[in-house]
């Protein structure tokens, strides 16, 4: 299931957003205009290592400072690749709009950047003997996409499931999106956890701390009743039960 393009209410103009996608791309851009050595220095300092935390000694033997806890934040803006990058910031694009216009900018970096801390926690106290480098924004994602199932339950995402050759474009309401994406997080992360021995190159638990926070975190905005913050853009022929499968021509921007 990948989404191709949501109906809830999107901040017309969402600046922390589109700010995200160019740090991102930045940084991804800059750490691969370096030399294999460079990016591997820039990993031991930025990514986020479990062992630089769980076993002090051994860090400090290979370099690491126990006591740096800003790839905790920094490890959020790498990616490993064109195709890592690219993902993460589509889902971002699809989801964030909606969840800046409701939260606010200031709100919605603060669910981003705190999901994204959450998740290498999870990270760390799932895989405490870890020496392999993390790095992306996946668990800042995985809390964008629970906020915003939490938040706006029915509204359909259009998503793209491919049949061999066949893209079929299906809409669905973001809980069921997000509890089957969620599901595949919980699945592939208990099997990891139960092989031990086979290496993840996913952060599966990452995700699912990162989840588990911004649905916390659009529950507690919910109870105190807070509404959309900034003006959004919307679609006037979504009072039914399904959505168009392209934007209508009466698509058009409201306060």
């Amino acid at each position: 299931m990948f989404p191709f393009l949501d109906t809830a209410p999107r901040a017309a103009r969402p600046y922390a957003v589109l700010s995200l996608i160019a740090i991102n791309t930045l940084v991804f851009i800059w750490m691969w205009s370096l030399t294999a050595r460079g990016r591997e220095l820039i990993l031991l300092q930025y990514a986020l290592i479990p062992i630089r935390y769980t076993d002090p000694a051994l860090a400090r033997e290979v370099g690491l400072d126990p006591e740096n806890f800003w790839p905790l934040l920094t490890d959020m803006f790498m990616h490993g690749g064109w195709l890592h990058l690219i993902f993460n910031m589509w889902f971002l694009w699809i989801f964030g709009p909606a969840m800046e216009a409701r939260f606010g900018r200031s709100g919605f970096l603060c669910l981003y950047l705190i999901g994204g801390v959450v998740a290498n926690v999870m990270h760390l106290l799932t895989h405490p003997g870890s020496a392999e480098a993390v790095l992306g924004a996946s668990g800042a994602i995985a809390a964008v996409i629970a906020a915003y199932a939490v938040t706006y339950p029915g509204a359909r995402v259009i998503t793209i499931v491919p049949i061999w050759i066949i893209p079929l474009f299906i809409p669905v309401p973001a809980v069921l999106f997000a509890a089957i994406w969620f599901g595949l997080q919980v699945l592939q992360g208990t099997s990891e956890l139960a092989t031990p021995s086979i290496a993840g190159a996913v952060a599966w638990w990452a995700h699912i701390g990162g989840f588990a926070f911004g649905a916390l975190f659009a529950a507690v905005a919910r109870g105190a009743g807070l509404d959309i913050q900034t003006r959004t853009t919307v679609w006037n022929s979504t009072r039914g039960r399904r959505v168009p499968d392209f934007p209508p021509r009466d698509f058009d921007r409201r306060w």
